[in-house]
């Protein structure tokens, strides 16, 4: 196992992505973030403090489930029964940029889930998309707008994202 982001470089990487998505950013795009559950959510609500203190007003924060969205919901090789949680977005999508907030961006199949999921939900002006990590292996023609990592990770290894809420502990490990 081997750490390549700790809780200081999370940090560090979340206010660049704000640094960069306010540099793109207008007030009239209407800027919204929604994280991905769950490590995704919890990074949105990170980056949306980073940001509204960029932008010097509040960026909303939503959570998107998108569970039932996935192809391998249903696949033949999984017994387990697939947990549904809420999807929490206490606002309207239509004619907002929504910035979508994941931890790794890797085959882009949980990315495509949710673009499916956020378009059920309304129409966006824009969809862009701000991961802390990205490594090789797309399976979809999808890129990240905005990259906090891009990791070199072989075939057969993982990259796992702990953060403090969830896991009691920051840090990006591959493992």
């Amino acid at each position: 196992m081997k750490v390549i982001l700790d809780a200081e470089q999370i940090d560090k990487t979340l206010r660049r992505l704000a640094e960069e998505i306010a540099a793109q950013t207008s007030r009239a795009d209407d800027p919204v973030i929604i994280g991905i559950r769950s490590r995704g959510e919890i990074l949105a609500e990170r980056l949306a403090e980073h940001l509204s203190r960029r932008l010097n007003h509040p960026v909303p924060c939503g959570t998107l489930d998108i569970t039932l969205y996935r192809d391998d919901l249903n696949a033949p090789q999984s017994a387990d029964q697939p947990l549904v949680r809420t999807t929490e977005i206490g606002f309207a999508l239509d004619d907002k940029t929504v910035i979508l907030v994941d931890d790794v961006l890797y085959t882009g199949r949980s990315v495509r889930a949710a673009l499916s999921a956020l378009i059920d939900l309304g129409r966006p002006k824009a969809i862009r998309l701000a991961v802390l990590v990205e490594r090789e292996g797309r399976e979809f023609p999808i890129q990240a707008d905005y990259t906090g990592y891009k990791a070199e990770v072989r075939p057969g290894q993982f990259v796992q994202v702990n953060l403090i809420e969830s896991d009691g502990r920051d840090e990006v490990v591959v493992e």
